[in-house]
């Protein structure tokens, strides 16, 4: 059995498991990520994500991923949104599960559209990071609301 001791005073937690299994845009792999193991493989990280909001009674927490198929176990989220939601200029639609302060929107038009597949399109450990990395409008805003 998983046990966590959570630090003290925990304000905020901000968990962000790897999207590779759940990702919509990799539904056409769910099947063989799910016999060989890599869906429960990752599971296992979000339960364990899970586990350390639960035992830490923060403020306020948020569990961030794409839309795809992890909806289906995490529920409906409290936030679905675009980077152009925020000040970000390309679109990238991501859900936030949690308890936290909605940050407020600053919508601009998303003149790059989806620049996360047409600039960091590939299998690269590089590319895997730039796709990964939040929207600095979105950071911002989150940041204001929730400090």
């Amino acid at each position: 059995m998983l046990t966590y001791e959570p630090p003290e005073n925990v304000y905020g937690i901000l968990a962000a498991p790897p999207c590779t299994d759940f990702s919509g845009s990799g539904a056409r792999w769910w099947a063989g990520k799910d016999i060989d193991g890599s869906t429960i493989k990752s599971m296992g990280v979000v339960i364990r994500c899970l586990t350390i909001i639960a035992a830490s009674n923060s403020v306020f927490w948020a569990f961030e991923n794409p839309v795809g198929r992890l909806r289906r176990w995490m529920g409906n989220p409290a936030l679905i949104f675009n980077p152009c939601d925020y000040g970000d200029t390309y679109t990238k639609k991501t859900l936030l599960w949690g308890n936290f302060n909605m940050p407020k929107k600053n919508p601009v038009e998303p003149t790059e559209g989806s620049k996360l597949w047409r600039c960091y399109g590939g299998k690269s450990e590089h590319t895997k990071m730039m796709r990964s990395i939040t929207p600095p409008g979105f950071a911002q805003a989150f940041f204001k609301a929730n400090q």
